[in-house]
C-alpha cells in the first residue's frame, strides 16, 4: 500500500462517515414533516415485517402533513395502527384509502433537546473522523518505517490527511448549525 493509497482511502472513509451523520440527521424530527421518519417504522405484512415504505407510497402533503397511501386495500389499519404503536409521537388519522399522518408541534424544551442530540451525534461523526485520520497518519508512519516512503513523502501526506479531516469536521459543524436552525425555526 503507497501513501497514495492511504490518503484515498482515509479520504473516502471520512465521506462515508459525513454521509452517515448526514442519513441520522434525517431521523431527527424537526417542527416540519419528513417522508423519512417513518423509515424506521415497520408493518405486519402476511406475516412478515416490513418497512411502510415497502408497503405503501410516503409522500408530503404539505410542511406538516405526510401522507400514506397504502398500495392493498387492506392494509390501511394495519399501517395506521403500526405508526400510532411506534415511539415517534404520531397520531395518524385515515381519510378513506390515504392515511394522514400530521406533525405535531414541538415544545421549546423539546427543541433544546433535540439541538442537545444533534450536538452529541455531530460529536460522534467528529471523533470518527479523527481517528479516521489517527489510523491513516499511523499507516504512514509505518510505510516510512518500512523504507517504503521517505520522512519528506510522510510530512507531506500528513498535512493533506489533515487537511482532509479538517474539511470533513467544518462539513460537520456546518450540518450540525443547519439542523439546529431547522430545529428551532418554529
Amino acid at each position: 500500500m503507497s501513501i497514495a493509497d492511504t490518503k484515498t482511502n482515509a479520504e473516502l472513509k471520512m465521506q462515508q462517515s459525513l454521509d452517515s451523520f448526514k442519513h441520522g440527521l434525517t431521523k431527527i424530527r424537526t417542527g416540519r414533516a419528513n417522508p423519512g421518519l417513518l423509515d424506521t417504522v415497520q408493518v405486519d405484512y402476511y406475516g412478515s415485517m416490513l418497512p411502510i415504505s415497502q408497503v405503501a407510497n410516503v409522500s408530503l402533503l404539505d410542511a406538516r402533513t405526510i401522507s400514506v397511501a397504502p398500495w392493498e386495500k387492506g392494509m390501511g389499519a394495519k399501517i395506521e395502527k403500526a405508526i400510532r404503536d411506534s415511539d415517534l409521537g404520531l397520531n395518524p388519522a385515515s381519510q378513506g384509502d390515504l392515511i394522514r399522518v400530521p406533525m405535531p408541534a414541538m415544545t421549546e424544551e423539546r427543541r433544546k433537546e433535540l439541538t442537545k442530540v444533534v450536538k452529541g451525534e455531530g460529536e460522534h461523526a467528529k471523533v470518527a473522523i479523527r481517528n479516521l485520520r489517527r489510523d491513516a497518519n499511523d499507516g504512514v508512519k509505518k510505510l516510512v518505517k518500512e523504507k517504503l516512503a521517505s520522512e519528506d513523502d510522510e510530512r507531506r501526506a500528513q498535512d493533506d490527511i489533515q487537511k482532509f479531516t479538517d474539511r470533513y469536521i467544518a462539513e460537520v459543524d456546518k450540518l450540525v448549525a443547519g439542523k439546529e436552525q431547522e430545529i428551532m425555526a418554529v
